[in-house]
């Protein structure tokens, strides 16, 4: 079951939302700063004042994420690649975008331009906090430097950790860029980077699990159990999130070898537009038992109606509604020749949001492709990183 997310606003025209898991790490931090770091810094506070303290913090930490995130953002908007949204949840944020950089230099700036923004705010807020705390000492406003100095060296730290070369960290993206410009290959350097990616993640765990056994055996301050535990939920999901670009790195090489034409369907079953709805489930759904099919009409593909189509659409209304009313229609990049990649089709399906492909060859239908039939290819060969 997927853990849901909420949209929140947007922000430079990118949809923001917020994952479940974000109120998690929210109601943590809130709490440890409310429980620790200000009571020892600012002494003498009600209880609710450092609940409200703390409630601010986290909110503008996890706004200086977003910020990190929408600096990715603008500048892979700078090279025309579309920004399907931006998360933020439990590790931080994400943006996620909707194609792949498209030269080593484009993939270096973008990665570096997160890392940039959070090393300039944490600039600003330290020297804020200096500002503030030597030109109006006294004046109470000791938990405005409290909180500047918090931020800068929060994202200071951010910025600083996301440049450790590990992919799919920033400084693995660079580095990616860097094995990318020197093999001209993306995949071979995607999964360079990642192994990198799952060494930092294995050396994070170890060195999380010592860090919190000599919390609990005494030889360090109890406090950093908390640390400890930490480092081995990061060291944890970069290895995971390595690991998984590796086999797709090897996955993406894989089928960058192999044909449309080696694993399309040949046996295409078109739709003529002008039947009914009802003679379609008839004569096409039911007997064939397909999940979808083209919608043709003198060799040429006009659209295509799925099983959610007919769905959408009252029983009643079957006899007299025609499948032209309730295709989706579909430009000519919907069509696509037989000796494309099987990469370059999926890459074709994701852009236009389609789950499968009509193969043309000198003006005919010869065959289709799908997502699904992709997939299985996929795991009956069994591509492994």
């Amino acid at each position: 079951m997927s853990v849901p997310n909420w949209k929140i606003g947007r922000a430079l025209g990118i949809p923001i939302h917020v994952h479940a898991s974000w109120f998690v790490v929210f109601f943590f931090v809130t709490w440890s700063l409310a429980m620790g770091y200000l009571p020892e810094t600012l002494p003498g506070l009600s209880a609710s004042r450092y609940w409200g303290m703390g409630g601010i913090a986290s909110l503008l930490l996890f706004v200086s994420v977003l910020l990190h995130e929408l600096g990715h953002s603008y500048v892979a908007l700078r090279y025309r690649i579309p920004i399907r949204q931006i998360t933020l949840f439990i590790f931080g944020g994400m943006a996620h975008m909707g194609k792949e950089p498209p030269s080593p230099r484009a993939e270096f700036l973008i990665a570096m331009a997160g890392p940039l923004v959070s090393l300039l705010l944490g600039v600003g807020c330290l020297g804020g906090a200096m500002a503030v705390e030597s030109l109006l000492a006294g004046s109470g406003l000791q938990g405005l430097v409290v909180l500047g100095g918090l931020l800068g060296m929060v994202n200071v730290q951010l910025g600083l950790f996301n440049l450790i070369p590990g992919f799919p960290l920033d400084g693995g993206r660079a580095l990616r860029a860097g094995l990318w410009a020197w093999s001209k290959d993306f995949n071979r350097a995607t999964s360079q980077a990642a192994l990198t990616g799952i060494g930092f993640g294995v050396a994070l765990g170890v060195v999380g699990a010592v860090v919190l056994a000599g919390a609990w055996a005494g030889v360090w301050a109890h406090s950093l159990a908390t640390n400890g535990g930490w480092l081995i939920l990061i060291g944890s999901f970069l290895f995971s999130a390595a690991l998984a670009s590796k086999r797709q790195a090897a996955m993406r090489t894989s089928l960058a070898s192999v044909t449309v034409r080696q694993i399309m369907i040949r046996s295409v079953v078109v739709v003529p537009p002008d039947i009914t709805v009802q003679d379609a489930v008839d004569q096409y759904f039911v007997a064939h038992g397909f999940g979808g099919f083209p919608v043709c009409e003198e060799g040429q593909v006009l659209g295509v109606v799925t099983v959610g189509d007919v769905q959408a659409l009252s029983t009643a209304l079957w006899p007299w509604r025609r499948v032209r009313d309730i295709m989706c229609p579909v430009p000519p990049t919907f069509c696509i020749p037989p000796d494309w990649s099987a990469m370059q089709a999926m890459e074709r399906m994701l852009q236009g949001r389609w789950d499968r492909l009509v193969v043309m060859e000198q003006g005919a239908i010869v065959g289709l492709i799908t997502q699904s039939g992709i997939a299985q290819y996929v795991q009956v060969h069994q591509f492994e990183a």
